[in-house]
């Protein structure tokens, strides 16, 4: 009974100490938060910064901005390497950034098919561009910092999709093999492929600590941050370029930035720092008149213009321009047109084959009865064996023209699926009309190859009798081989012609 009474006076007493220190520790940070001393002042510096819309200029060019590789700058992003294999690209700020302590804001998209992406993402702050190279498209031994977003797990330890941050001082050569485990200064494991949203990354360097906040993407909350990593005692170089890369590999994802914000920190109790001085007068009124004559012959061409299109008057201007989705729907309805007239093209050929064939067979029919009417012999066994070669000839090219009949019907269905819908085929029933086409064109195939294995065997021992009124006759596996060579010379070009329209929509 002593004892039970010992252990419950015991617990009670380390129950109050528990209290009292958890009641220290939170008035301790009440009071941090109320004074609020530590916010640093923050502005924003367009010089280093890019957002939609409008983002690239007519010449494809960003403003204050280079982009090298396979980078694609749009209206409201900017696609650093499309979802290809073997792609790099990037873009770099052109000034360099001489902020003691500053703050980036990134916003991406990782998006792929398959259930893992390569390679990944990078976010630099080097002193000097990494134009292109093997890390993640950028440079190798930079000098500075490198957030790597990466995607692939290369050293097989199911570590990834990670963010990684590597430090470097010109001399350090990134270990792709452990995917930079080894010189990693903190990481967190992030999925960032796939989200419903955009992703945003906040990267803080304040008192030489860098802070990465990583806003998961599941939400349209833009200021859903959570931790995920710090590093402290970070020196960098007092002056940098900021700069986004990405790279593919064996697998490959669309790697899209649709805005980098840059604001530069300012301790409290410091001034923040002076705007900028204004531009002379001079200059000033230089600029304004350039810019009321640009304004002067854009009326005149929109009035120019509403005079050759009264029609158009009173519509918004964005109806004017061609959509994304417009755009994929045309390339798919200008792709079925081709597919239409290369097979039609092959229908004519065909059937051009198969008239030349039915002469041949009439020719040498005819000729065979003449000599066995003016013989009175039976003809050999040879010139039947011939005879009935060409009509096995005849009766697959026949089934070649049928199957090549049906894909142009399926082509014809497809084109009047989608102008009695206006124009707005979804992609579903678009890929099922390509499939169906393919099919047919594998049928046109075996036809081909069986015709190839009929004339493969026996058969090509027949040759064409000696007759003289006629000329040479031609050898049945010669001309079968021509008809064989030129049907896949066309099916391969066809199908390149797919593959070309299917990899070029991914630019859009």
């Amino acid at each position: 009974m002593a004892v039970s009474i010992v252990k419950c006076l015991t617990a009670d007493v380390y129950l109050l100490i528990v209290s009292i220190l958890l009641r220290s520790i939170y008035a301790e940070i009440v009071a941090g938060s109320s004074t609020g001393g530590d916010t640093p002042h923050r502005r924003f510096e367009y010089k280093y910064s890019f957002k939609g819309p409008h983002l690239s200029q007519s010449d494809g060019s960003v403003p204050f901005w280079a982009h090298t590789g396979n980078a694609i700058p749009s209206s409201d992003q900017i696609r650093i390497t499309p979802s290809l294999r073997s792609q790099k690209g990037s873009v770099w700020t052109k000034n360099t950034m001489k902020f003691e302590h500053w703050e980036a804001e990134v916003t991406f998209r990782v998006s792929g098919r398959g259930r893992m992406g390569a390679d990944g993402l990078a976010v630099w702050y080097t002193a000097g561009q990494g134009l292109t190279g093997p890390v993640y498209g950028a440079a190798d031994q930079w000098n500075g910092i490198g957030i790597f977003f990466d995607s692939f797990d290369n050293d097989g330890k199911k570590n990834n999709p990670a963010v990684i941050v590597v430090g470097n001082n010109g001399n350090l050569v990134y270990d792709h093999q452990n995917d930079g485990t080894t010189q990693s200064l903190g990481t967190c494991l992030r999925d960032f492929r796939n989200k419903p949203y955009p992703v945003r990354a906040k990267i803080t360097y304040y008192k030489k600590t860098l802070t990465i906040m990583i806003n998961n993407g599941f939400t349209p909350n833009k200021d859903d941050y959570e931790f995920c990593t710090r590093v402290e005692n970070m020196v960098i170089p007092v002056e940098g370029y900021f700069g986004i890369s990405a790279a593919t590999g064996g697998l490959a994802d669309d790697h899209d930035v649709l805005s980098f914000l840059t604001f530069r920190l300012t301790e409290p109790g410091q001034e923040p720092p002076q705007v900028e001085q204004e531009i002379p007068k001079e200059e000033k009124d230089k600029y304004q008149e350039e810019f009321l004559n640009f304004q002067q012959e854009l009326d005149k061409k929109k009035e120019e213009f509403q005079k050759e299109h009264p029609d158009v008057q009173g519509q918004p201007i964005e109806d004017l321009y061609e959509s994304v989705n417009d755009r994929e729907i045309r390339q798919v309805f200008e792709g079925q047109n081709r597919i239409h007239l290369e097979i039609k093209q092959l229908n004519r050929q065909l059937a051009m084959i198969l008239d030349e064939q039915r002469r041949y067979v009439s020719v040498i029919t005819e000729e065979v009865s003449k000599r066995g009417a003016q013989s009175g012999q039976v003809p050999n066994q040879d010139i039947d064996a011939l005879i009935a070669t060409q009509r096995e000839v005849l009766n697959s090219l026949n089934d070649v023209k049928t199957s090549l009949s049906a894909s142009l019907k399926q082509v014809d269905s497809a084109q009047h699926v989608q102008n009695a819908a206006g124009g707005a085929l979804s992609s579903y029933e678009t890929i099922q009309h390509f499939n169906d086409i393919k099919e047919h064109l594998h049928v046109v195939k075996r036809n081909v190859e069986h015709i190839i294995q009929k004339n493969s065997g026996p058969s090509e021992k027949v040759k064409c009798p000696e007759l003289p009124p006629l000329p040479s006759c031609l050898s049945t596996s010669h001309f079968v081989v021509f008809v064989v060579i030129q049907s896949l010379l066309f099916f391969g070009y066809v199908m390149y012609k797919s593959q070309q329209e299917a990899a070029a929509k991914k630019f859009f």
